[in-house]
């Protein structure tokens, strides 16, 4: 596990544009059940390609018109529970971080794992989510 005075820029990069960070699996479970708004998902990492193409294409995507009502994240490596809990709501999808996952009436939607992220650019993580917050979500 990295220290966490190395990890805090990396989750300061969500938590900065209305990410609620999850750290338990109490409050994982108290996010996703919240089936009256929907929700966006990153399980984050130190990786490059969290840094370069995950949270950046976040945070464009998040610009579009339509977008989730709630952000959430937990870090994968670092909130072991919460991660592990919130992967169990997905079990069917393998394990990857970074990874993004829709969450419309308590349940996934859409998924965006890290064989869609890695070796892209930001702006194609970007045009990814906003793809999947036009098919699921109505104009907010």
């Amino acid at each position: 596990m990295y220290p966490p005075e190395l990890v805090a820029p990396m989750r300061a990069e969500l938590t900065a544009i209305g990410f609620q960070e999850l750290t338990t699996a109490v409050a994982v479970d108290a996010w996703i059940g919240d089936s009256q708004q929907n929700g966006l998902l990153v399980i984050n990492s130190v990786c490059g390609c969290a840094a370069g193409m995950a949270r950046p294409g976040v945070r464009m995507a998040l610009q579009h018109a339509r977008k989730p009502q709630r952000l959430a994240t937990v870090f994968a490596g670092q909130d072991k529970e919460a991660t592990q809990q919130a992967r169990s709501r997905f079990a069917h999808i393998p394990p990857s971080s970074p990874s993004m996952a829709l969450f419309k009436d308590g349940k996934v939607v859409d998924f965006l794992p890290r064989h869609r992220i890695e070796g892209r650019s930001a702006e194609q993580v970007a045009a990814d989510l906003v793809a999947m917050f036009d098919q699921h979500f109505a104009t907010t």
